[in-house]
């Protein structure tokens, strides 16, 4: 009986590795062995970085808020406190977005909250 290997499907599988692994350096784009584990690992870091995205965003946006808080002399931890306090229900996304193109806005808002 002859021997039978299924070219079809593992030439795709290996195409679909390959391009994947397109645009890396050397052997990881070319080799299926090398490509194979460097597309895996990427995949990993993928995945991680997809959850410390957030984090990252969260501190940015919590650096530009306390910024802008310190032009209107206050701190971060106050406007804060002070947001919550008044009951005003605003995120950290949006607060950082009005202090970064609407200035005079954000200003509004820390007089309101703090004064």
């Amino acid at each position: 009986m002859p021997r039978s290997v299924n070219a079809v499907a593992s030439r795709k599988r290996r195409k679909r590795i390959l391009k994947k692994a397109k645009g890396y350096w050397g052997a990881r784009g070319k080799l299926i062995t090398v490509a194979k584990y460097s597309v895996e690992k990427a995949g990993q870091h993928a995945y991680a970085n997809r959850k410390q995205k957030k984090t990252i965003f969260r501190s940015l946006w919590n650096v530009r808020i306390n910024a802008a808080a310190r032009l209107n002399d206050t701190t971060y931890s106050k406007l804060m406190g002070a947001l919550h306090k008044k009951n005003v229900d605003i995120n950290r996304k949006v607060l950082a977005e009005l202090a970064y193109d609407n200035p005079e806005a954000f200003k509004e808002l820390v007089k309101f909250a703090v004064r």
